[in-house]
């Protein structure tokens, strides 16, 4: 399995094609962005889902995962959802999550190189293509952007148009436009309680 680290997450990365296996555990609660639903296997968080309501959530986590069985265990999970919930509300939080994911090894690289646009920033379909070393595979980047299944900690809402609007977005685009809003203040906010007065 693949590791990379970075500040705030531990990335797991599966061989392409392995499935998950066993039960999927799963909680659910409230983020500053709506319901939220935060999964684990045993190599780790491997779903977090957003959305207007509870149902709909867990019909996102059998269709990522149809094959499974699938265990609501609130308070096992309790630790997760805060720590998720924490990193939605402030990305460059404390927080560590550990997270596995699969995808092909295509969909791997993009995912890595989203989670190396910091907070606040933005990234045309275009620019992530180009930084991976495919410059002509726009709409597969995006193909991998819609099949992300960690929402917030696989920041595929930094990815815009190359003319800057927001596109599609799998927890809808209102939402993505709300996220990249509050990171952009998160951001500057930083930016000036790090300088320095004269």
């Amino acid at each position: 399995m693949n590791v990379s680290q970075h500040p705030n997450l531990r990335l797991r990365f599966r061989a392409p094609d392995t499935r998950l296996a066993g039960t999927i555990r799963y909680s659910i609660g409230r983020c500053i962005y709506g319901a939220l639903l935060v999964a684990r296997n045993s190599d780790g968080i491997c779903a977090i889902f957003i959305g207007d309501g509870y149902e709909a959530l867990h019909e996102q986590l059998v269709d990522a995962f149809p094959p499974l069985q699938y265990a609501l265990i609130q308070s096992d999970l309790d630790s997760d959802l805060l720590k998720v919930s924490e990193f939605v509300r402030d990305p460059e939080c404390k927080v560590v999550l550990d997270i596995s994911i699969g995808g092909t090894n295509f969909q791997q690289r993009v995912w890595k190189m989203l989670t190396e646009i910091p907070a606040g920033q933005t990234r045309s379909y275009a620019q992530v293509a180009q930084q991976i070393g495919v410059p002509g595979a726009v709409r597969a980047v995006a193909s991998a952007c819609a099949a992300n299944v960690l929402a917030i900690a696989i920041p595929c809402h930094r990815v815009v148009r190359s003319d800057g609007a927001i596109s599609g977005y799998r927890w809808g685009p209102e939402r993505k436009r709300d996220i990249l809003r509050s990171e952009s203040i998160l951001s500057a906010n930083a930016k000036n309680s790090n300088l320095i007065p004269a």
